[in-house]
């Protein structure tokens, strides 16, 4: 393999001699996915729950669940995220052979960039719907709504999932909800934890948010307008104490800085998307009259 730059007298000696007077332009290079420096920031791990903690980025949910007989994580962040997990996990006492479980809110690079190293390197089977895996398997590519701009490393679907299916571990239960709309798999995880002797519904749900797509006539997914309106409905209805997300932006919630966090509920983080979702779809109805 040639490294990334070369003198140009060693070019002058690898190239054909047709190449430097070419008529045609050269192809353009390959652009990278980059992203806002707030979710590529690593953090301490933040406490949610006696069990559950953010291991993530500053803007980037990664959610680890302590259980008897292992541990599940919830979204990992960008593909360069793995060696930032895996010291958080140690650093609250989880070893790579005690992730059992991985999950997933969406197939988008930001929130499942790492899983397939993740994988590989600890042993844990990645659970996800069909609509998720099929993205997982081609690694982000041919989307609905970005093409081949955020593509990740494939990942293999260890087990199928049905909508409110509940996996266990370790005396903890996992109900996955679907959501589809920011993904056409996009999902909601649920599981009761404890705070200092309390029980504590938690609630990791998916982004509701449409950033620039298409609404109105979309032939890659027709009937888009009609699962976001009912996956609204669906995180309102989740059993709801705590809820986190992707974003944590998106439901008020600061890692870096807990206490400037104004978190609010399921009900809440459902009504404001409903109201920003609607306002998108009036501005586009009215573009192409």
């Amino acid at each position: 393999m040639l490294p990334r730059t070369l003198p140009a007298l060693a070019l002058a000696v690898l190239l054909p001699a047709h190449a430097a007077g070419s008529a045609e332009p050269p192809l353009p290079q390959l652009k990278a996915y980059t992203v806002h420096e707030s979710w590529r920031q690593p953090i301490a791990p933040v406490r949610i729950a006696d069990n559950t903690w953010h291991i993530g980025t500053a803007n980037l949910g990664a959610i680890l669940v302590k259980t008897a007989d292992g541990a599940v994580l919830i979204d990992g962040g960008m593909p360069q995220a793995a060696d930032m997990l895996l010291r958080h996990m140690a650093d609250l006492g989880v070893s790579p052979g005690d992730l059992e479980l991985i999950f997933l809110s969406q197939a988008h690079a930001d929130h499942v960039g790492p899983l397939a190293e993740l994988r590989r390197r600890t042993g844990a089977r990645v659970a996800a719907n069909a609509e998720s895996a099929v993205l997982l398997a081609r690694g982000g590519s041919d989307d609905i709504h970005f093409g081949d701009a955020i593509v990740f490393p494939p990942v293999q679907v260890d087990r199928l999932l049905m909508d409110r299916e509940v996996v266990e571990l370790g005396g903890m239960r996992f109900t996955v909800h679907f959501m589809p709309g920011h993904t056409p798999g996009s999902m909601a995880w649920t599981w009761t934890d404890s705070d200092d002797g309390n029980s504590v519904r938690i609630a990791y749900a998916d982004s509701l948010s449409a950033p620039g797509y298409q609404l109105i006539d979309n032939p890659r997914y027709p009937r888009i307008v009609e699962d976001y309106r009912r996956s609204f409905d669906v995180v309102r209805a989740l059993p709801c104490d705590v809820l986190l997300t992707p974003h944590p932006g998106s439901s008020g919630r600061d890692y870096a800085d807990p206490a400037a966090s104004k978190q609010m509920g399921c009900a809440g983080y459902a009504d404001q998307a409903e109201r920003d979702f609607e306002a998108q779809l009036q501005a586009e109805r009215e573009a192409v009259r």
